[in-house]
C-alpha cells in the first residue's frame, strides 16, 4: 500500500504548505538526507498554545504532536513531490512546552512517532529525542523537527 493510500485510509488530507514567517527555509536536502525545520502545533489554523502540565494534558500534547506529523509530511511532500521517495524517517526532535514537574514528554512525542510508523511502516521507525522546554515560539505547546532519508535519485 502506498503512503498516499495509507493517508486516505486514515482520512488524512495533507494541508497546503505555507512559506516560513522568519529567516529560514522549511527544508534542506543534502545528498539523500532531507532536514525539515521545526513545525509548531496548530489548532484550527492558529498556533496551539499552552503548557503541558499546566493548561494542557498529555493526551492533548499527543494530539498536537500527531497534527505536527501531518504538517511535516506535507512539507516533505512539497520538498520531494512524492512521499513514496522517503526511504526512512531517521530522527525526530520533539520540544514540549512544559512545566518543571511535567515528565511525560516522551508520551507527547508518541503522537508523531506512532503516526509516522502507521504511514511509513518499518521505514517510519526512527531515533528520537524529546525535551521539555520553558517556551516555544508564539507560546506553542509542541514543536517538532525531522530528518528523513530519501531514495537515491
Amino acid at each position: 500500500m502506498s503512503v498516499y493510500e495509507k493517508l486516505r485510509a486514515l482520512e488524512i488530507t495533507l494541508p497546503e504548505v505555507a512559506p516560513p514567517a522568519a529567516a529560514f527555509v522549511l527544508s534542506v536536502r543534502t545528498g539523500n538526507l532531507l532536514f525539515v525545520s521545526g513545525h509548531i502545533a496548530k489548532k484550527d489554523g492558529k498556533p496551539w498554545t499552552g503548557k503541558l502540565g499546566a493548561s494542557l494534558t498529555t493526551a492533548q500534547g499527543k494530539e498536537a504532536a500527531r497534527s505536527i506529523a501531518i504538517d511535516l509530511m506535507a512539507t516533505m511532500h512539497a520538498a520531494t513531490g512524492d512521499l513514496n521517495k522517503i526511504a526512512r524517517i531517521v530522527k525526530l526532535l520533539v520540544l514540549v512546552n512544559s512545566t518543571l514537574e511535567f515528565t511525560e514528554q516522551h508520551l507527547v512525542a508518541n503522537g508523531a512517532s506512532e503516526l509516522l510508523g502507521q504511514i511509513f511502516g518499518d521505514s517510519g521507525l526512527h531515533a528520537r529525542s524529546a525535551f521539555g522546554v520553558a517556551q516555544i515560539p508564539l507560546g506553542c505547546c509542541v514543536e517538532i523537527e525531522l530528518i528523513a532519508e530519501l531514495t537515491p535519485a
